[in-house]
């Protein structure tokens, strides 16, 4: 068993689970065990209750952080015993937690998930809360990945941009040139938007391989309309959430259309939208040659890859399971890689990414 040992925890805005990982870093990257638990139906619609504005939000909001910190105990014990892991065997959990708020606008961000009760359920000392250091430091507090993903995926022969497209979609561009900054930011919508309108119509959490969305035909208006946002124009660092996009914004957009649309072409849009914001964001930085990666649970959209693919000629598209991490995997180890970055006092940030004033070290520490 190698010396330090870190467990990973990432539920995040698709809703679709926890992700737990145990992984260490010593000698070299070694990923020893994954699992991943669906959210109990009651706990996921306790969380969507409080993604936007509600009725006696700070009562329901205390008793999901208390179920959501057990929910990620068992998560971590169950990770441990089906990979025969010892808890003494692990120096810490990182626990991203159940993002309820992201508004850097304002300057707060909220996960949920008290990491006191992951710590107390689990014997392990438990990091938490990385995102608001970040901000008090001026920063948006998102993305986080962007220095896991140059600490693990860097080359120095090839430009590479990682693409994470979950709930909403984040890139990273890693250039080959050591003198580059690395730069990273929210592009918009990942899953979500098709997430929630194959939801609203089919009853379905998700579209699998965009099977639904590649039989529609994109609306050229609605496409305009929803570009025309001022995020997707908008200078990096930006980040973004459920707050900006969501059925709400889906319906309003729609009743600025001609005419009422198929729900199959929208369910095409709303791909096209992902796949068109996402190349839009890697075209602006220029580079003549690049290998982009995607992970998340995005990257097993084929519909969704292949049209990355078509609106970035030139560029080789794949996922990071080419670079021998499963795309599943990466946000899970990068919390188990900021939760070292935080043991070992060093940064967990990177300024050129978040806007923060500076590096900083993240999370707050809950000992065993």
């Amino acid at each position: 068993m190698p010396a330090s040992v870190y467990i990973g925890l990432m539920s995040g805005t698709s809703l679709d689970g926890i992700d737990a990982v145990a992984v260490s870093f010593e000698p070299h990257f070694r990923l020893l065990g994954t699992h991943s638990e669906t959210l109990p139906e009651s706990l996921n619609q306790n969380i969507r209750s409080l993604l936007a504005p509600g009725d006696n939000e700070i009562d329901r909001l205390g008793m999901l952080d208390l179920d959501l910190g057990k929910a990620f105990a068992g998560a971590s014990n169950n990770l441990l015993a089906k990979h025969k892991l010892a808890h003494a065997d692990i120096r810490a959990i990182g626990s991203h937690g159940q993002t309820i708020r992201h508004r850097p606008e304002h300057h707060f961000t909220l996960q949920s998930g008290d990491p006191n009760t992951i710590a107390e359920h689990t014997g392990i000392m438990t990091i938490a809360d990385f995102r608001r250091r970040d901000m008090a430091a001026g920063g948006q507090g998102a993305p986080l990945v962007p220095a896991f993903h140059n600490a693990l995926f860097h080359s120095p022969e090839t430009n590479r941009v990682i693409v994470n497209i979950g709930g909403m979609a984040n890139l990273t561009v890693l250039p080959a040139c050591p003198d580059a900054e690395v730069l990273g930011y929210d592009t918009g919508p990942g899953n979500v938007l098709m997430d929630s309108w194959i939801h609203e119509h089919q009853q379905l959490s998700y579209d699998r391989n965009g099977n639904w969305a590649a039989q529609g035909n994109v609306i050229p208006q609605l496409l305009e309309q929803m570009l025309s946002l001022p995020f997707f124009h908008e200078p990096a660092p930006k980040s973004t959430g459920r707050e900006q996009f969501n059925l709400i914004w889906i319906q309003r957009m729609l009743t600025l259309l001609d005419q009422a649309p198929n729900n199959t072409d929208v369910q095409a849009t709303l791909a096209e939208l992902t796949a068109t914001s996402i190349a839009m964001a890697i075209r602006s930085h220029g580079l003549e040659t690049a290998e982009v990666y995607l992970c998340g649970g995005g990257s097993h959209n084929r519909h969704l890859q292949q049209r990355i693919q078509a609106l970035l000629p030139g560029y080789t598209v794949a996922t990071t399971a080419a670079l021998n991490l499963h795309p599943d995997w990466v946000e899970a180890v990068a919390f188990a890689w900021l939760a070292k970055q935080t043991l070992e006092n060093l940064p967990g940030n990177m300024p050129t990414v978040t806007g923060a004033s500076g590096y900083r070290i993240l999370g707050a520490i809950y000992p065993a």
